[in-house]
């Protein structure tokens, strides 16, 4: 039995249909994130990574709507999406692959129910999203998309009950990720016609968008992007808590991928103004270092608990 069907044993999932709709979604996930799927694999309880991947399946689709296309195309796309996926929570039917590990993910997590409702109701931020005038709109984008994105996953990782701690955490860590991702991802956001820094931090730093897109290396351009990956930093330190407020084993996934995005910030920073021309990769051995500690961090704890 390969460890994936064993997954799907662990997790209640018998039905063949079901089954097949699944493993539909783990292959999507792993073509698209093959680094992410397998942290997932490595680091999470067999019952747990079915539900994991199929709540990632969803952002991933919910992020090529918002982002492929033109505009009206987008629009229509997301909207009719959206009325699917209410009519199916609402009825509990649906005969789409991806909706119906949606509907059963959350049968087995109720608390994910109001968190697909809540990034439902604001996800549509990314269709505007164009760039920000001030710090503050971009942090009134974080908690209308890129957070209600990440609780799809994250949420099935926290505490059942969350007094808010979790969810504060989880704030911390994408303001951290996602700033990195926008400093990181300055060629290609440049080449689509989109900045993820806002303006009145270029003019701090007498940088221009015109002097982004033209890959002008200048004093100012390096530090700025020296100043956003700090930033950056800053919050992946703290979200180094986030891992203890689980209270459970699936912290160890958590805890390593903060430890990656630390790693991905010092390759940004080491790349500097380059980043212009190109995102920069963590380590492959570092991260491999990474995924394989934690992995022996999880192997004891079962131990240890086989032997309470």
């Amino acid at each position: 039995m390969s460890a994936w069907n064993a997954s799907l044993d662990a997790a209640g999932i018998r039905e063949p249909d079901l089954r097949r709709h699944y493993s539909a979604q783990r292959d999507a996930v792993a073509r698209f994130r093959r680094a992410s799927y397998l942290a997932a694999r490595l680091l999470l309880p067999k019952p747990v990574l079915p539900h994991v991947v199929a709540a990632t399946a969803v952002m991933h689709h919910g992020d090529n709507l918002l982002d492929t296309g033109p505009k009206p195309q987008r629009v229509a796309a997301w909207t009719s999406w959206e009325q699917e996926v209410r009519k199916a929570l609402d009825s509990g039917v649906s005969h789409d692959p991806l909706i119906r590990t949606l509907l059963h993910t959350t049968a087995a997590y109720p608390r994910l129910r109001k968190v697909v409702e809540e990034y439902l109701s604001t996800a549509t931020a990314e269709l505007e999203f164009t760039g920000f005038a001030t710090e503050a709109d971009y942090q009134a984008y974080l908690d209308a998309y890129s957070l209600p994105a990440f609780m799809l996953v994250a949420s099935l990782l926290g505490p059942e009950h969350d007094d808010g701690d979790f969810r504060a955490g989880c704030r911390t860590f994408i303001d951290g990720s996602q700033r990195l991702d926008f400093v990181n991802d300055l060629a290609e956001d440049l080449a689509e016609g989109r900045l993820g820094i806002p303006a009145e931090t270029l003019a701090r730093f007498s940088v221009t968008e015109n002097d982004l897109a033209e890959g002008r290396e200048s004093q100012g351009v390096r530090e700025l992007v020296e100043h956003q990956i700090e930033r950056a930093r800053i919050s992946l330190l703290a979200a180094k808590a986030l891992p203890a407020l689980t209270a459970n084993p699936d912290g160890v996934l958590l805890g390593a991928v903060v430890e990656i995005e630390l790693l991905t910030a010092d390759a940004a920073h080491a790349w500097g103004a380059q980043l212009l021309r190109g995102s920069a990769s963590p380590p492959v051995v570092r991260s491999l270092h990474v995924l394989l500690s934690a992995r022996r961090r999880v192997r004891r704890r079962r131990v240890t608990g086989r032997r309470r």
